[in-house]
């Protein structure tokens, strides 16, 4: 890590919010989180967010990201975030003293002022700069039909010019701001009010863990029929290698199935990547993924479980 990405390393652990407890999904709203973990940890999200101008679009979207539930289990396993309830969150900062929120919406109302009062300067610069150049095409008067008046002509027409800075500040009217992350005004929340895991496969996240610690970037593969769209690198960059499925040992696979995603991959330029944690020649037992008492060993004994992967390619396209 260098200097540059220490500065930018966020606080941790940083939350990761979970917006409902039925249809659990994970966000998180700090752009500067977000950027880290893409560069640092090469986790990607999917950008859920819309523009306030045009809600309806699909083409452009920012914060709040959305994780997968696999990507926020590996984070907090690894330290580095704890899952907070968004309700509660949200709940207490409503209450909170009413002298920040306003110092806080004065704040952001000064700096919108500020911004408003720049944009509408340089805008009167360009005019201005139009305007002489007008001039300067057109010509000045000639001097013998100009008359000199020390004294500027006077009429009871005329209206006074205010010069009062407030009357020329109270006319700017303030941008609105949406403000990029969710704090301030709400507190970072406390580590001890941590949710339990995300539920995962216990097959996809083995093999999620396995290709992540191989360096590899992992989207959503919905697109494909997949679980994991599988990048060598930031899909800036790369297309995506693989086409991902996580499966158990024993699982049997249909072997339309296995046809079926030979061939989708070759016809996208894509290997077909089946994977799963493989069984102790011992005991027989998966590794990670039940404890005696019957709980998910998710989470308590990161790398203790093998992976292996197959790729599958149809030749006959």
């Amino acid at each position: 890590m260098t200097v540059q990405d220490s500065l930018l390393a966020p606080d941790l652990p940083f939350p990761i919010f979970q917006i409902s407890q039925t249809v659990r999904r994970y966000l998180l709203y700090d752009i500067n989180t977000v950027t880290w973990l893409r560069r640092i940890h090469n986790i990607l999200g999917v950008f859920i967010g819309s523009l306030p101008q045009s809600p309806q679009q699909n083409v452009f979207f920012g914060l709040p990201l959305e994780l997968q539930p696999e990507e926020a289990t590996l984070l907090v396993e690894k330290g580095l975030a704890f899952i907070a309830d968004d309700f509660q969150t949200h709940k207490q900062a409503i209450r909170s003293p009413p002298r920040a929120m306003a110092n806080y919406k004065a704040t952001a109302r000064k700096e919108a002022l500020a911004t408003a009062k720049a944009v509408t300067k340089q805008k009167q610069l360009k005019t201005q700069e139009v305007l002489q150049r007008l001039n300067v095409r057109q010509g000045t008067p000639d001097a013998d039909n100009t008359v000199d008046n020390d004294e500027p002509d006077e009429s009871i027409f005329d209206t006074p010019q205010e010069t009062n800075s407030k009357s020329v500040s109270s006319s700017v009217i303030p941008y609105s701001s949406t403000p990029t992350t969710s704090y301030p005004p709400i507190p970072t929340p406390s580590e001890q009010s941590s949710l339990p895991l995300p539920e995962v496969s216990a097959a996809s996240y083995a093999l999620f863990k396995h290709l992540h610690a191989a360096g590899y970037f992992m989207s959503p593969g919905l697109r494909f029929g997949c679980q994991f769209s599988v990048y060598p690198g930031d899909p800036l960059r790369f297309h995506s290698h693989f086409l991902a499925m996580g499966h158990d040992w024993d699982e049997e696979i249909d072997i339309l199935d296995l046809i079926g995603g030979g061939r989708l991959g070759t016809g996208v330029k894509k290997g077909w990547l089946i994977g799963g944690a493989v069984k102790n020649s011992e005991n027989h037992e998966e590794h990670d993924v039940t404890s005696e008492d019957g709980q998910s060993e998710i989470g308590r004994k990161p790398g203790d479980f093998h992976v292996r992967t197959f790729c599958v390619e149809w030749s006959g396209m």
